[in-house]
């Protein structure tokens, strides 16, 4: 007989753990907020188009989720693009992403070049991470590209994605989000990235159904509101105004909300898990007649402008209108954050005209405004160092979120991976 076990959560790294534990025989039941799985990775109806909230893609080292999709039978349904990067600067929309590109750039020196671009081959070819763990990210990277290159191509990046914390970041972190793509290279020169066959929902669908077939329930618009702690152990959680009785709990809801759903843990801990900062996200997704440019991913640098890029992602996923995602990363405390959406929709409207003036209104189809509270932790240095373990000291009951895969950016791969060790960890 198999375990009963809580899981916190519907993204893809609860959705990993009920994998995990319903294939290896036990009972696992999933409790999530929302109307539907996915978390960051749900999909909506964007005016008769099924695609997610908020944009994802795939790298070739992404490699738990590749492992995910032969297990589940869908292999066959990924498939791998070279894609293109562009940069906006100086009211100019410039190649980008590779050494030609980098060596063309106008508006930088040729010593600022090789610097910038040494600094990127160097970290894409690093594996040990650790020295960098302590390191202030801001500092490391001016010190390996000097002051030229990091204002022209670094500095407004971690300001509009960062505020406020941009100054006090681990390069640890920073550093895998340079491999990541530095990686997903299939030569110096091409890039090449990944996109499911209706996207994010098609894995998302076929994980639900795997664990559904195998004995695992999910349980949507049904919040946990108490993780219920008895003598130092778990006895089960409440939701929907009554309580269910189970061995072991896995949160994998966003570490800010913990205190709030398991008040009875120690005093150290809750402080531990309230202290975690978050950059909050409005995400604008545009359908358009035209196309804004070549490339996938673009980034900005552009005084009337408050994002570090956009990704046009029918550049990579072929759809039958041309989708862009336009990201904009804010404090949740921060004033900008509680604007209306229409604020944020009129600002995409004039940046994408700008950067294609042969956009009119006309060729905006639609536009919608998503909003996540949790988007993005905020790894400072030593941060490891700080997050509590998985395992927490009562009895039966695991904590994890997006956090705990420091250094590696949040990702899908990386929350399968992460999941499905929990999982069978917790289970042992």
């Amino acid at each position: 007989m198999g375990q009963r076990i809580a899981v916190l959560g519907a993204g893809p790294m609860g959705l990993a753990v009920a994998y995990q534990l319903a294939r290896d025989g036990h009972h696992p039941v999933v409790y999530e907020a929302d109307d539907r799985v996915g978390g960051m990775a749900a999909a909506f109806d964007f005016s008769g188009l099924a695609i997610e909230r908020y944009y994802h893609f795939h790298c070739i080292s992404d490699h738990a989720f590749l492992k995910v999709l032969d297990e589940l039978g869908i292999g066959h349904k990924m498939h791998w693009v070279a894609t293109k990067m562009g940069y906006w600067y100086q009211d100019r929309l410039q190649p980008w992403g590779n050494p030609v590109a980098l060596l063309k750039f106008k508006g930088l020196g040729m010593a600022a070049k090789f610097r910038y671009g040494l600094h990127a081959f160097l970290s894409t070819r690093r594996d040990d991470w650790k020295p960098l763990d302590h390191v202030e990210a801001t500092g490391w990277i001016k010190r390996a590209v000097g002051p030229e290159a990091w204002e022209v191509l670094w500095r407004r990046l971690f300001d509009y994605k960062f505020y406020d914390y941009s100054s006090n970041l681990s390069a640890a972190w920073i550093w895998s989000r340079i491999r990541r793509i530095g990686r997903s290279r299939y030569s110096l020169f091409k890039e090449k990235l990944g996109y499911l066959d209706g996207g994010s929902e098609t894995l998302l669908h076929a994980m639900r159904a795997d664990i559904e077939r195998h004995g695992g329930e999910l349980r949507l618009k049904t919040p946990v509101t108490r993780v219920v702690i008895g003598e130092g152990a778990v006895r089960g959680v409440e939701a929907g105004g009554s309580f269910a009785a189970f061995d072991k709990v896995i949160s994998t809801i966003p570490l800010p909300y913990v205190p709030r759903v398991m008040p009875d843990l120690p005093p150290d801990l809750l402080d531990a898990f309230a202290s975690k900062k978050n950059i909050a996200v409005v995400c604008v997704i545009a359908k358009l007649r035209k196309p804004v440019s070549e490339n996938f991913w673009l980034n900005t640098n552009d005084p009337e402008m408050d994002i570090p890029g956009l990704v046009e992602y029918s550049n990579l996923r072929p759809l039958k209108e041309h989708v862009v995602y336009v990201p904009f990363y804010i404090p949740g405390e921060h004033p900008k954050f509680a604007e209306p959406d229409q604020v944020f929709l009129d600002k995409v409207r004039s940046y994408l005209k700008k950067i294609n003036p042969a956009l009119t209104d006309a060729d905006f189809l639609d536009m919608r405004a998503s909003r996540y509270r949790y988007a993005q932790p905020i790894c400072e240095p030593g941060y490891l160092d700080r997050l509590p373990a998985p395992k927490l000291p009562v009895q039966g009951l695991w904590v994890a979120d997006t956090s705990y895969y420091y250094p590696e950016d949040r990702g899908i791969s990386e929350s399968i991976d992460f999941g499905r060790k929990m999982a069978q960890d917790a289970a042992a």
